[in-house]
């Protein structure tokens, strides 16, 4: 009884041996696997991320600036300790060194014959690779590919946001790429802070698997995303660390306050038990929130429909803030037009106006004639689930209550793009303008016609 494929498929590719899930028994240590088999690891390889990397920047006066230091980090991050040694002597920063020392915790799942001993590491990422595109995580940070000639493509760092459900048409999946995309964009420019405790994070990652979470469910998310100026309700408040208290004892740390400079900080603990706090350093233990308020008070929960439409007078709600983004951006009436069909239908899927794929699979096989709500899915009834998704995709069958008014057009085979798409280098200069002059003429013919039809 689960709306989501996530937990399914962390199951599936979860290969921990008994001693790393923190059971007894089990084979002996072995010195061939990483850890010897023994390391304790909390999560399945294909689980949510465990650790966040980025740490921002402070501004000239040493304000925080709306970043975090190290305090939302609040769960277990298993690392390679000699791997986690040899970054940091590299000059690689703590965080992104415990990242990659986090993923090399795990064995390589796939190896290709060819692609072992003669992999030259000093031009090629193969080995990384291995162990990177088998750590199936939520977000992946991703560097780029070598480049082994002049003209191989330029491809930069990258960040996937991978814990998205498919859904059944083009359509949809356009909707949810495109608003991922413009979110990332609304952060980015708008300078957002929605950095929430990693635990509330898999605690959102659990819930969400719950019958009809999309409309039912309850998620933590950030009150308020802004940083806070004076004024604000919550400006120069009292930060209180989770690392605070460890093992019940509580430091005698300085009071960190919204408006503090860190830097002019004292973050050396009087506390004379070092080991109570079990390597949790000094500049952690006193890390203060990022702004919006208490720790306790910068997240709150939430229904979907609310993180994205908004909630009371200080949250104004993700889908409010990417209109916000392409009316900064003046985005143009075409793709305005294609983004609010995007948006209207995620806003609908949020407040329950349109059902999700789980929900509507459910009332399918609820309302299959050979269905006995005994839990059995029989062959008929899989083949007959098969053939209606294949037909909403294709836009043979209608599926109003999924996607409301849209329309999604017949995918035909006669359609196709038969021609092979070519990176090939055109050498030709005089080809080069000859193709742009053919675009320049088109475009001013689009500019007529517009023109035109503004007119009339």
């Amino acid at each position: 009884d689960t709306d989501c494929r996530w937990g399914i498929i962390s199951e599936c590719v979860d290969d921990r041996r008994p001693a790393e899930r923190g059971r007894k028994g089990g084979p002996d240590p072995d010195p061939e696997v990483a850890g010897k088999g023994y390391r304790r690891l909390y999560k399945s390889r294909y689980d949510s991320i465990s650790t966040y990397i980025y740490q921002g920047v402070s501004s000239e006066d040493g304000q925080m600036n709306n970043r975090i230091l190290n305090m939302y980090n609040d769960i277990p991050v298993p690392i390679d300790e000699d791997k986690y040694r040899q970054l940091r002597e590299a000059g690689i920063d703590p965080l992104l060194s415990q990242h990659i020392a986090h993923i090399f915790v795990r064995d390589p799942l796939v190896i290709f014959d060819g692609a072992v001993e003669e992999v030259d590491d000093d031009t090629q990422t193969e080995h990384f690779e291995s162990i990177q595109s088998t750590n199936w995580q939520s977000v992946r940070w991703k560097p780029p590919p070598p480049r082994t000639g002049p003209n191989d493509p330029h491809i930069g760092w990258r960040t996937e946001f991978r814990s998205m459900e498919i859904q059944l048409t083009d359509f949809e999946n356009a909707a949810f790429t495109t608003f991922i995309t413009l979110i990332t964009r609304v952060i980015l420019t708008f300078d957002l802070n929605l950095y929430i405790p990693l635990s509330r994070v898999d605690a959102n990652m659990q819930r969400a698997h719950g019958r009809n979470a999309a409309v039912n469910g309850k998620f933590f998310f950030r009150r308020h995303m802004a940083p806070l100026e004076k004024g604000d309700d919550g400006f120069d408040e009292q930060y209180t660390s989770m690392f605070s208290t460890v093992n019940g004892k509580k430091s005698t740390l300085p009071t960190v306050f919204s408006g503090d400079d860190l830097s002019a900080l004292n973050l050396t603990s009087t506390d004379s038990d070092v080991s109570s706090w079990e390597g949790v350093s000094e500049k952690r233990r006193v890390a203060p929130n990022a702004s919006g308020g208490t720790e306790e008070n910068s997240y709150e929960e939430m229904t979907m429909a609310e993180i994205m439409t908004g909630k009371g007078d200080y949250f104004p709600g993700l889908i409010p803030l990417v209109y916000a983004y392409l009316d900064h951006i003046q985005c143009d009436s075409v793709t305005m037009d294609r983004m609010t069909t995007y948006l209207d239908f995620i806003e609908k899927r949020a407040t329950g106006q349109l059902q999700t794929p789980a929900t509507w699979v459910r009332n399918f096989i609820r309302n299959h004639e050979e269905y006995k709500f005994d839990s059995i899915v029989t062959d008929s009834i899989a083949y007959d689930l098969m053939v209606a998704c294949k037909e909403i995709g294709e836009g043979k069958r209608g599926a109003p209550e999924l996607l409301g008014d849209v329309v999604i057009k017949p995918i035909l085979a006669s359609d196709a793009y038969q021609t092979k798409l070519d990176s090939t280098r055109v050498v030709s200069n005089d080809h080069i303008r000859s193709l742009l002059q053919r675009y320049a003429a088109r475009k001013t013919k689009f500019d007529e016609t517009i023109a035109v039809e503004f007119q009339i």
